[in-house]
């Protein structure tokens, strides 16, 4: 008789990934997802189902990967118009893991705080590669889940001298400012958040172009985030022309991204290339990452944190 999965809550998770690096396993396995065939991930692009009379979507992501030995799928729903004063949030996830060999459900966990870590550990891994030497300025435009998780991991990997931020709501920026630790200077628009800054990170729920090129400096590394969607944008034409564009799927980007498909940038890598040496890292030039998620990123994280739930039992 098979055990009943465990049910694993944002707090259990949290625990099990207390006091482990993401980086490591993460970096691994978007390397491995950029060898094709010989990296031994099994990931298709996402399914994505509109829920049209309510302005939603659920996307269902499945994957496995060799290295591993894991199976996943996160099941997200997110939803337009949502900000803090909602009833839900705009994102919600759950992550399944199952037992490859034999595909028995091993767990249910929390999928929320898993795709806020996961996702700003991978922006933290392009920047590692892309940023400026001695870039001294940080700003985040968006004040939700991913701005905390995203300063988190940024001010403990890298060290600023000025962290700046702007959100639509000011209130909301300010409220950011006062809980985080550390000095946040707050911004009353996304021109005077972003002059001179050397790392840009968007985590936004726009649909139009927020950030425009003629505000970036020449070099500057920006970590594009938001505007999951083929008609969604946080970025203009004129600064997905003038960069160097970085993507964690190609196959993902030229379907899901907005900024790729409406600008017709063209992709110059994945970032599981850079960290493999394929392809270079042009420091030199002003950057973007453009990220969307993968599954293979909530796997490494989901067996991360089973194995520490398993082990403390």
């Amino acid at each position: 008789m098979s055990r009943a999965p465990a049910f694993l809550s944002a707090a259990e998770v949290r625990a099990g990934l207390r006091g482990r690096s993401l980086l490591p396993p993460l970096e691994a396995a978007l390397a491995n997802f950029s060898r094709g065939a010989g990296g031994g991930v099994e990931q298709p692009v996402r399914t994505v189902v509109p829920v049209s009379k309510h302005r939603g979507f659920l996307g269902v992501m499945p994957v496995y990967s060799a290295a591993e030995d894991a199976l996943t799928t996160k099941l997200v729903t997110f939803y337009e118009g949502h900000d803090a004063s909602s009833a839900a949030p705009s994102h919600q996830a759950i992550v399944l893991l199952f037992e490859p060999s034999n595909g028995s459900l091993l767990a249910v966990m929390d999928g929320n705080v898993i795709t806020a870590k996961r996702t700003a550990a991978v922006s933290a891994i392009a920047t590692k590669f892309l940023k400026p030497p001695g870039g001294d300025v940080l700003c985040i435009l968006g004040a939700g889940v991913q701005a905390y998780s995203h300063y988190e991991i940024f001010t403990e990997q890298f060290s600023f001298k000025e962290v700046r931020i702007w959100n639509r709501t000011t209130e909301n920026a300010e409220k950011f400012a006062n809980t985080v630790q550390g000095e946040v200077r707050v911004c009353s628009s996304v021109q005077e958040a972003v002059t001179g800054a050397d790392v840009i990170i968007t985590v936004t729920m726009a649909t139009e172009p927020i950030l425009f090129g003629a505000w970036v400096k020449p070099g500057a590394h920006i970590n594009a985030v938001g505007a999951s969607r083929p008609d969604w944008r946080e970025l203009d034409d004129e600064l997905m022309e003038q960069a160097v564009l970085y993507v964690d799927s190609r196959e993902a980007a030229l379907k899901e991204s907005g900024d790729v498909l409406l600008s017709g940038a063209e992709i110059f890598a994945e970032l599981g290339e850079v960290i493999n040496g394929v392809k270079s890292a042009h420091c030199e030039r002003t950057t973007v990452f453009k990220s969307l998620g993968m599954a293979v990123e909530d796997m490494v994280a989901a067996k991360l944190i089973y194995d520490s739930w398993s082990s403390g039992k």
